[in-house]
């Protein structure tokens, strides 16, 4: 068997392997995590409420919402996902930043090199951020054991597919691998791309 061949067939068999394992999808609606300091400005001194548990274990919707503001437009009652982080973000979707009319970058959570300006409001002030608005990089959550089952290492870029048997089934290319211990098992897209697929929170997806 040539080199190539043997790469292909091992290949192969990979795909095959991970796609035994179904992974739950959570589809990622436009929200913002937010830093103690800007959350004073934001809400005044009150913590925020909790409102449900999220499948991410430690993270929660919070009960407050915001305004964000771009150069053409607003969208209003973007929810709070918390508890705080050492820096401000604002997650949409490439619909959303067309409305705000930001061209806002694709990036993985927390890397907000190059993230887009953007004003937001509260009910106690208004923050505005150089550099907090992204259209998040679609992305596989895994905790390490699960990671070890299905073959995958952190960084990794997947394909997963989504609505099979469905009328739009899609495989999505650029999935980035996160890999912690602080993670459960779960497919995140936003809502353009769950549109696309035709895909709902709890659906199954699998890597090919």
């Amino acid at each position: 068997m040539s080199e190539l061949a043997a790469q292909v067939a091992a290949d192969l068999s990979l795909a095959l392997h991970r796609a035994k394992f179904p992974v739950p999808v959570g589809v990622s609606v436009r929200h913002f995590h937010v830093t103690e300091a800007d959350w004073r400005v934001l809400f005044g001194a009150a913590a925020p409420v909790k409102k449900r548990g999220l499948l991410q274990p430690g993270f929660w919707a919070a009960e407050e919402t915001v305004t964000v503001e771009g150069p053409k437009g607003k969208i209003s009652r973007v929810r709070l996902v918390a508890p705080y982080r050492t820096r401000t973000q604002v997650e949409v979707s490439r619909s959303d930043a067309q409305t705000l009319g930001i061209d806002a970058p694709v990036r993985g959570s927390g890397k907000l090199s190059g993230a887009a300006p953007v004003k937001i409001t509260g009910p106690a002030g208004s923050v505005a951020v150089p550099d907090a608005l992204i259209v998040a990089q679609r992305h596989v959550h895994f905790h390490p054991d699960d990671a070890a089952r299905m073959k995958v290492k952190e960084g990794e870029m997947l394909r997963v597919r989504c609505g099979m048997g469905g009328p739009r089934e899609t495989v999505f290319e650029g999935c980035l691998a996160r890999v912690s211990d602080k993670f459960a098992l779960e497919f995140h897209v936003d809502t353009d791309e769950a549109n696309a697929a035709w895909l709902k929170n709890g659906d199954l997806s699998y890597l090919v």
